[in-house]
């Protein structure tokens, strides 16, 4: 259970935002996902993408993959 505690506040790009939570989805549902040192590192991804998921309502647009693609174009380093 977790105790009430304050919030923390974070505040990112929205094209940040997309591509991880992008990543996120892709590695909660691989086949062979990144073992995870313990259960609470599981579930606080799982709330960190339910909570992206809730405010970033593109995963249900119909081009949600060119704006993925877009989004990792801006936020990566340099063009690939």
């Amino acid at each position: 259970m977790v105790d009430e505690q304050p919030a923390v506040r974070l505040s990112i790009p929205r094209d940040q935002a997309l591509v991880l939570l992008d990543w996120l989805a892709r590695t909660s549902s691989a086949e062979h996902p990144v073992p995870f040192g313990d259960q609470a590192e599981q579930r606080a991804l799982w709330d960190l993408e339910a909570s992206l998921e809730s405010l970033l309502p593109d995963v249900l647009a119909a081009d949600y993959r060119e704006q993925v693609r877009a989004a990792r174009s801006r936020v990566r380093d340099t063009d690939e």
